[in-house]
């Protein structure tokens, strides 16, 4: 198989025991579970809402449309973001019939603050920043520009499962928040989300909004004795994103190894960065803040040949990735082009190496021994 991108984790037998337990009580869907995970991922984070949902996607889709309605946003309104991201993104404001406005990214491959001071102008009602890798760039900043200009802040951090700054989870002061547990995520499920959003009443909104409007949910509907009230109204014209017991079983699990794992991909990352000391005139490994405790998802190079390297090293049995393509690039998006030269420049040059808990040294040391023979300078 040779050495992957990605390999997700599982305890197998603990999750199995969770499972068990939802077809034993014959409850797999919305509740049980899903309350116990969003209990214990509030209790991790010290945030102090969370809801389950089947995917981020659908959690930046809910940020979004929340945030506009309860903020009487209008249409062709805009949310400053970032290029370099996964589209669900970007996506998202679209969904809302509001505009994406770029702004460029710094050496961290997070949003510039200099750059988002830019783009501001009276329709700018948001910022989207993506902690990207787990990397908290200059989120402080952002958060700064945010308060002082008015604007919500919603962070989409997909990949910041664990992250910490200066000893906390990050996000306290974003008015959203928003977790992927997809599949090769640090707390990896088959696909699901954690939305958490600063006001309670938003958050009230949003467990309506994920179950198609509807203001009681099947769970809360359903007493001890069994019986099932089939009597509810519909408040919202909502959707089908919330969880379910059965992968939240797995997030349970998950999330008691997550600091532990998070652990290992920090010595990975560093076995990584011992390899490439000597060679920064041709790799340069892109950099972590003072302060800021990676969950490291994602361990990412910049390179002069990343394409040609890319060959080199699947010929070797390697399997990199690259994180990501510059959404300018994309048709839906290229409205933007030539707006951000940095993200343009450094989309081509980078390249994500394998980082998973299968990983072993010996793994680490062949990897970053076949990058510096084929890397150029």
């Amino acid at each position: 198989m040779g050495i992957q991108l990605f390999v997700p984790t599982f305890r197998v037998e603990e999750c199995l025991n969770e499972i068990r337990e939802c077809l034993e009580k014959g409850w797999t869907g919305l509740g049980f579970k899903t309350v116990e995970f969003e209990n214990k991922w509030k209790e991790y984070t010290g945030h102090e809402n969370a809801h389950f949902l089947n995917s981020a996607t659908a959690g930046l889709h809910l940020a979004v449309n929340i945030l506009k309605e309860q903020s009487g946003w209008l249409d062709n309104d805009e949310i400053i973001t970032t290029p370099l991201t996964f589209v669900s993104t970007n996506h998202a404001i679209l969904y809302e019939n509001l505009k994406p406005i770029f702004a460029d990214i710094d050496e961290y491959l997070c949003l510039n603050p200099a750059d988002v001071i830019k783009k501001i102008t009276s329709k700018t009602k948001a910022i989207m920043f993506v902690g990207m890798g787990g990397n908290v760039g200059r989120y402080e900043e952002i958060a700064q520009i945010c308060k002082e200009n008015d604007l919500k802040l919603i962070l989409d951090a997909a990949h910041m499962s664990g992250t910490r700054y200066a000893g906390d989870i990050v996000g306290k002061e974003a008015d959203v928040v928003i977790y992927s547990f997809q599949a090769v995520k640090n707390l990896p499920t088959a696909d699901s989300g954690m939305i958490c959003f600063k006001n309670k009443e938003y958050d009230d909104i949003a467990r309506k909004y994920s179950w198609l409007g509807i203001n009681k949910d099947t769970y809360s509907r359903s007493g001890n004795k069994g019986n099932y009230k089939w009597e509810y109204d519909v408040d919202y014209l909502g959707y089908k994103y919330h969880g379910n017991s059965i992968i939240a079983s797995l997030g349970l699990v998950q999330l008691k190894y997550l600091d532990q794992d998070n652990a290992y991909r920090k010595q990975i990352a560093t076995w990584y960065n011992d390899n490439f000391r000597e060679y920064t005139d041709k790799i340069k490994v892109v950099p972590i803040p003072d302060k800021c405790e990676s969950s490291h998802h994602l361990y990412i190079i910049e390179v002069n040949n990343r394409d040609e390297l890319l060959e080199k090293l699947n010929e070797n049995e390697i399997y990199p990735g690259v994180h990501y393509k510059n959404n300018i690039e994309y048709s839906l998006y290229n409205y933007a082009k030539d707006t951000c030269p940095s993200t343009d420049r450094i989309s081509h040059r980078i390249l994500s190496l394998p980082m998973h808990m299968k990983l072993a040294k010996a793994d680490v040391d062949y990897v970053a021994e076949t990058v510096i023979r084929y890397a150029k300078q």
